[in-house]
């Protein structure tokens, strides 16, 4: 994982522990619903093409929410959702080449440990779908019609919510997510791309 998502994280959980408020337990029936700035930070070296050329999609950044209906007190059924994020993708010894957007929705279900505590981690396990749009190349490959396929794939999150207000909370969420897409260059199959990312998200949320 980056030192930019471990920071994050650390940044995160020390302004939650600062911030902790009375706690506001968790029960069945529950809305949770979160919002903040959400990172995607993609594995290096993504497709290779041949000795020294590869290919690398870059981080993206957006904003990005969630929803959780709480089943009972410590297991919570979410959906993952966010405003598109964009990314560019480089190729060895040439630079920017294109760049594509996509969005990543992902259901998951997730386990909340402590739920009558002001502090509630979780994790959980899901399945993302994600759909890639607007592919656009650029210099040495300026022209050239890319395409990435849609990908399914499993995902895997740790997260934590901390009280700072009734049924205020703020929250840090850290996933992992399986994403596979076959490229296209002029109609002409190029690899699989394995984007693989962490993504983080920092996020305000309330419930109801």
């Amino acid at each position: 994982m980056s030192s930019k998502i471990l920071k994050s994280t650390l940044a995160m959980a020390l302004i939650g522990g600062l911030l902790s408020g009375a706690a506001q337990a968790y029960e069945a029936g529950n809305w949770l619903v979160r919002a903040g700035i959400w990172g995607v930070y993609p594995k290096s070296d993504n497709l290779s093409l041949g000795p020294n050329a590869d290919l690398d999609v870059d981080d993206g950044y957006s904003l990005g929410f969630n929803v959780t209906y709480m089943a009972t007190p410590n297991i919570g059924i979410e959906l993952l959702g966010a405003w598109p994020f964009s990314h560019d993708i480089g190729l060895t010894g040439a630079g920017n080449i294109g760049e594509t957007k996509h969005l990543p929705p992902t259901v998951s279900v997730q386990y909340h440990f402590m739920p009558d505590s002001n502090f509630r981690p979780y994790v959980g396990v899901g399945l993302n779908y994600t759909f890639f749009f607007d592919e656009e190349t650029k210099g040495a490959l300026s022209g050239a019609d890319l395409e990435l396929d849609d990908s399914w794939g499993l995902a895997g999150q740790v997260g934590m919510d901390f009280d700072v207000a009734p049924n205020w909370f703020v929250n840090v969420d850290v996933r992992y997510i399986d994403i596979d897409t076959k490229a296209k260059l002029d109609g002409v199959g190029i690899g699989t791309v394995e984007i693989d990312p962490w993504i983080v998200g920092l996020n305000v949320g309330t419930r109801f």
